[in-house]
């Protein structure tokens, strides 16, 4: 499945976690990291930012340098990354976003970074952009009543259906 160019997969939270250890089985992923316990040492449920970055992710096609509100929830969230290892992948586009601050600057900060990764590191993807994983959840973000305020541009849609309707363009 993952060696085939029509396919994509998203994991997201739980499904985050789970595909990163499967990432001897996806081209492209060798460095993805382990998702472990959040700094806190508690399990985390809000709304934060988080800004995609320039990033191969064919399910965030077009959405770089947005600032975006996104729900998390998840006790083990913190991604075993180096500053080398964060400097390579985001090099190849491997970092899909990133927990920000009010300035969209990305941050270790708690509790705008929920689990204290390191830079803010909260989604990467394979080299190829077809896997994608991330630890907030987008798919609770879909719609604009799942949001506090919104602009009256986004009419009907959340912050994040454009994400789904990516992966639906990937697919035609």
């Amino acid at each position: 499945f993952f060696t085939r160019p029509e396919t994509f997969s998203l994991g997201v939270c739980n499904g985050c976690q789970m595909m990163s250890q499967l990432k001897d089985l996806i081209p492209g992923a060798e460095n993805f990291p382990r998702f472990i316990a959040n700094k806190s040492a508690r399990f985390e449920a809000r709304t934060v930012n988080v800004k995609i970055e320039r990033t191969k992710s064919v399910l965030l096609k077009g959405m770089q340098e947005s600032i975006l509100p996104i729900a998390v929830a998840h006790g083990e969230g913190f991604a075993t990354l180096s500053d080398t290892d964060i400097a390579g992948m985001s090099a190849h586009g491997q970092i899909v976003m990133r927990y920000v601050d009010s300035l969209g600057t990305a941050t270790e900060h708690y509790p705008l970074n929920p689990n204290g990764s390191p830079q803010g590191v909260t989604g990467i993807c394979s080299t190829d952009g077809r896997v994608t994983l991330m630890m907030p959840h987008p798919e609770r973000n879909l719609m604009a009543y799942n949001h506090s305020w919104k602009p009256e541009a986004w009419d009907n849609d959340g912050a994040w259906m454009r994400m789904f309707r990516n992966a639906r363009a990937f697919l035609r």
